[in-house]
């Protein structure tokens, strides 16, 4: 009786260690890249910069964004780097997400509100909840434009 408890025992160790082992290498993923920052986040915060994230957190930017080393690199490398307004001539676009469809980031401060006319160069993209750290590249359409904010990984 106790050798057929212990086969029956090590049937099951061994069906478990089986599963274990198959189930692990399923899993298996690979780690994202490291952000590669450019050289030109190393300058300081222009003006428009300063006013852009002003805007987004209000009285909580300075504890926010302003005295983290880090985050403030961050917000450099995606305004300088990872965000891009194109404009596209006519002809067969791309379907996408509207700018419409984005809600606002008004956690900070919550009497921000949208652009009423579009303007590439004073638009904030800090006042949206657009997909700016998800491990792709997104890109959305200005309503009843011809301009797509394209928004790249920081992974690239």
């Amino acid at each position: 009786m106790k050798i057929q408890t212990k086969l029956v025992f090590l049937f099951i160790i061994s069906v478990l260690a089986c599963n274990v082992m198959f189930s692990q290498k399923n899993d298996i993923r690979q780690p994202l890249p490291l952000v590669k920052y450019k050289s030109n986040v190393d300058a300081p915060l222009t003006a428009k910069e300063l006013a852009q994230i002003k805007e987004v957190y209000g009285d909580q930017a300075e504890k926010e964004i302003l005295s983290r080393p880090q985050r403030v690199k961050d917000i450099k490398h995606l305004l300088r780097n990872r965000i891009e307004i194109k404009l596209v001539p006519g002809g067969d676009l791309k379907p996408c997400p509207l700018l419409s469809d984005v809600s606002l980031f008004d956690a900070y401060v919550p009497t921000l509100t949208r652009d009423t006319n579009f303007n590439p160069q004073s638009f904030n993209p800090l006042k949206y909840n657009f997909a700016f750290y998800s491990s792709g590249a997104a890109m959305y359409r200005v309503d009843n434009t011809n301009y797509f904010i394209i928004i790249k990984s920081q992974h690239q």
